[in-house]
């Protein structure tokens, strides 16, 4: 099987590491079937797509929609990379996942609007799918109402011209959707589970998601939560995509 690609940004190696694991456990992958390139840490070498079966990208530290004078120099050279990238993967509609920063990766390649209108909280959140969502490949198996962990300080507010919502919650009405046929992007993460969830709310503690000192309560409500079915959608993509 060719492998498929990890695009990694996050620079704490304890939650960078964390999410290569989640990837690759629950998308059912051995450590040589996720290749992982940690952008942050220096150029995105050019990627021959022959040479995998698919691409995802995790979550990030870093903000789309942030202003550009207020952006790094590491993350305005992630986001022209990912950029370059994405010109090709859109052309040639080759499968894309993107968990959270794909949201404002594609989203904002594809000319959607990302702002902070939307954002949400650290903690579980439910999950609808519309109609779309419920006849799509990557969603099968799961049922119409889920939660699923989310965190983001911006979401979209309007979608791409010709992007399909698959997905919504009370708080941020795309949750999901889709460019062409293969190139998904999610806002919640369907990586995590309560310890992956409560990993990065330590690491985190400090980046602005939360008050530091209501750490532990955020803690606590991950390990209350039952958050079981996001997972679903990485073996969905795994088994759709998989190629020799």
């Amino acid at each position: 099987m060719k492998p498929f690609l990890l695009l990694a940004t996050r620079a704490e190696d304890a939650a960078a590491d964390g999410e290569y694991q989640a990837f690759q456990r629950f998308g059912g992958l051995a450590p040589d079937q996720l290749h992982r390139v940690r952008a942050e840490s220096g150029p995105i070498p050019h990627l021959d797509l022959n040479h995998y079966s698919g691409i995802i990208v995790g979550g990030s530290p870093f903000n789309s929609s942030d202003p550009e004078e207020d952006k790094s120099g590491v993350q305005r050279r992630v986001e022209r990379e990912i950029g370059e990238l994405l010109d090709r993967v859109v052309a040639a509609d080759f499968p894309f996942l993107g968990a959270c920063y794909g949201v404002g990766t594609l989203g904002r390649h594809q000319g959607a609007v990302i702002d902070r209108t939307f954002a949400e909280p650290i903690g579980p959140a439910s999950i609808t799918l519309n109609p779309a969502g419920a006849e799509d490949p990557l969603l099968s198996g799961v049922p119409a109402s889920f939660d699923a962990f989310v965190g983001h300080k911006e979401a979209c507010t309007t979608l791409p011209v010709g992007a399909v919502l698959l997905a919504s919650s009370a708080s941020c009405p795309v949750q999901m959707f889709r460019i062409r046929e293969n190139l998904y992007a999610t806002q919640f993460h369907p990586e995590l589970d309560a310890d992956g969830l409560v990993q990065r709310i330590d690491v985190y503690r400090n980046a602005g998601y939360f008050p530091p000192e209501e750490a532990e309560d955020y803690m606590a409500r991950a390990r209350a939560s039952r958050v079981e079915w996001p997972s679903a959608i990485l073996r969905n993509f795994v088994d759709r995509y998989a190629a020799e």
